[in-house]
């Protein structure tokens, strides 16, 4: 949800779909697996990124990984345990990256 128009971030018309950015300005690579029956995805968080460019960066990352993933409420999911890949990835773009989970 968008904090300043409290509508569904896909609908937000307050700054054309942008999506707020963790205030550190580290991304975060970790691992999920909750509701997806244990089945394990590759979650990037905290990207200061538009929604376009988020996909795009999303579609480099599943090519990368040879994987496929989605990106849902300004986080990108890619299909299986792919942590190290995209961390690097992301390096190479000139991100600060951060390891998280177990």
């Amino acid at each position: 949800m968008c904090p300043d128009c409290d509508k569904p971030l896909l609908q937000c018309s307050c700054d054309r779909g942008s999506i707020p950015s963790s205030k550190d300005g580290i991304v975060r690579v970790g691992r999920e697996t909750k509701g997806r029956k244990g089945k394990g995805v590759t979650i990037v968080t905290g990207l200061s990124l538009g929604l376009d460019d988020l996909r795009d960066l999303a579609k480099g990352l599943k090519q990368k990984c040879g994987s496929g993933g989605t990106v849902k409420a300004g986080v990108i999911e890619i299909q299986g345990e792919h942590l190290d890949a995209v961390a690097l990835e992301l390096k190479a773009k000139g991100y600060r990256v951060k390891m998280i989970g177990g």
